[in-house]
């Protein structure tokens, strides 16, 4: 099957390869409402079969030479750039999104699958030091299958960043994807690794609702879940995973701050502070939540940013606009009903606050309160709230009210004047003179408080959720020897000869 053709994913899942299932669901564009596509809806015993497939397929992947599985996932990122128009379109009909913001989100994809072939390669163990005559070390190895929950908002990327490095270290991986977006979030990706060299088994797509999820997190031979959704469900998620002791890996919410500083360029600072709320109609967990503004610029800096807001067009991605829909009906009444009870609160609606279908106007609001709902729930939607406030002591404060922690931006005209002022910020990120949305593939990712108590680990750190140390030898051809005699192959060691020993901690 093509790559590039929607027969490849039409009513089927992929599990060992592309099969139809006892049930189907639509796939619905949330521009227009109107079905799309169809895909085969999965069922517990449906997971059941795809981590069996994922045990016996695992053992033989994971001793594929680390050289093969890198030039396989730098294959899948090759032929993603060459599929970038199927990409872009499913991104653009099944996820609501912009142009702009489809591009912005193959590029990461294809980024995410190169620094895992990249990580295929890196070095996965380490030295230790040793008061004994003997060489001591440590490995890291697959862990055997990960389970991945995935969302609606960045489907592909969101996806890619949990499945990529997984299968690098030699994992076989099952997928769920969020029931709106399994296209965007799970089966494209299926036919990418397939058509570069994925064995069959070794990754699975099984699309489905809740109950599909919690057959994954429940099941004894997924030891590692990662989950990227809401706060709730990550905790209920997180519970879940803690009666069987497994790791679980959590990305949840967050309500980020951008803080423009007294010495900071209003102009540009309000252009950064429209991208930060309004990209991808501000579905995103990284989007920027809270526009902190000194009292005396927050006039300014309130017109500026309305100037953004009004020019900027909510509309249907085909028809150039720059926001498109917001994912569904219930999303939509959530916006709008935090947006209806910050300004009975208080707040002021300076522009926006209507909504034609799914198709949510970019809004401001202006003088938000701390207490406002605007100020303390994540909005998930084409929101900024602008908060005054009057000095540093103060700004900190309000910054780290919000129970969540993962990005804050900085705005000023002497950098290390903001560098040294965000150290005091509770936050996994910190951008100075940018927006709080921004990540490499290379770079570390995660926050602290309510986003989550682990997320996704990138750079050096990447095999930490997804192997586990190598296990210690049962036995010792050394046992009954003094301490300061080391052996090699069962034969007593002179001083300058050195035993090999692995160490564990799972």
């Amino acid at each position: 099957m093509s790559v590039g053709t929607q027969d490849t994913w039409e009513g089927r899942a992929y599990i060992g390869g592309w099969v139809q299932l006892a049930d189907r669901m639509p796939v619905v564009s949330p521009s227009t409402g109107e079905p799309i596509a169809s895909v085969a809806l999965g069922a517990p015993a449906d997971v059941e079969t795809a981590v069996s497939l994922a045990v016996d397929a695992q053992p033989a992947w994971a001793l594929t030479p680390p050289g093969e599985r890198a030039a396989v996932l730098r294959r899948a990122g090759d032929l993603l750039n060459e599929h970038r128009a199927v990409a872009r379109r499913w991104l653009s009909d099944e996820a609501g999104s912009a142009t702009a913001k489809a591009e912005f989100e193959i590029g990461l994809v294809i980024s995410e699958l190169y620094q895992a072939a990249a990580t295929a390669l890196i070095p996965f163990g380490q030295l230790l030091r040793s008061e004994l005559p003997r060489l001591s070390f440590s490995r890291r190895l697959p862990v055997g299958v990960v389970g991945v929950i995935s969302p609606f908002n960045f489907p592909a990327v969101l996806s890619a960043r949990s499945v990529a490095p997984a299968l690098a270290l030699g994992n076989g991986v099952v997928l769920k994807p969020d029931p709106r977006t399994t296209v965007s979030g799970g089966l494209l990706l299926a036919a990418i690794l397939e058509a570069a060299g994925v064995p069959a088994g070794v990754f699975s797509v099984v699309p489905g609702a809740a109950a599909v999820g919690q057959a994954l997190v429940t099941d004894p031979r997924v030891p590692v879940i990662s989950f990227t959704g809401s706060t709730a469900a990550g905790r209920a998620i997180g519970a879940l995973g803690a009666e069987s002791l497994k790791r679980v890996h959590l990305e949840l919410g967050g309500n980020n701050a951008l803080v423009i500083l007294d010495d900071a360029d209003i102009a540009a600072a309000a252009a950064a502070g429209a991208w930060g709320s309004f990209l991808h109609q501000g579905q995103i967990c990284m989007t920027t939540g809270r526009h902190f503004v000194p009292e005396r610029l927050a006039a300014a800096y309130e017109r500026a940013l309305v100037g953004h807001a009004e020019r900027l067009r909510a509309g249907p991605p085909e028809d150039g606009a720059e926001l498109g829909p917001l994912i569904d009906a219930p999303q939509r009444d959530r916006v709008h009903d935090l947006v209806t009870r910050s300004v009975a609160a208080g707040a002021r609606l300076a522009t926006g606050g209507t909504y034609d279908g799914l198709h949510y106007r970019p809004t401001v609001l202006a003088e938000v309160a701390p207490g406002h709902p605007a100020s303390t729930e994540e909005i998930f939607g084409p929101v900024a709230p602008i908060v005054r406030y009057r000095s540093e002591d103060e700004l900190v404060q309000l910054v780290n009210a919000s129970p969540y922690g993962l990005s804050v931006g900085v705005l000023s005209g002497n950098a290390m004047r903001a560098y040294e002022l965000a150290g005091q910020f509770r936050s996994g990120i910190l951008h100075i003179n940018d927006q709080t949305v921004d990540d490499e593939a290379q770079a570390p990712f995660g926050g602290v408080g309510a986003w989550g108590p682990r997320g996704p680990e990138r750079g050096l750190a990447v095999t930490r959720p997804i192997s586990r140390r190598s296990p210690r030898p049962s036995g010792s051809p050394c046992r009954g020897r003094s301490p300061r005699t080391a052996c090699s192959s069962g034969t007593p060691s002179g001083r300058g000869h050195f035993s090999m020993q692995e160490r564990t901690r799972r």
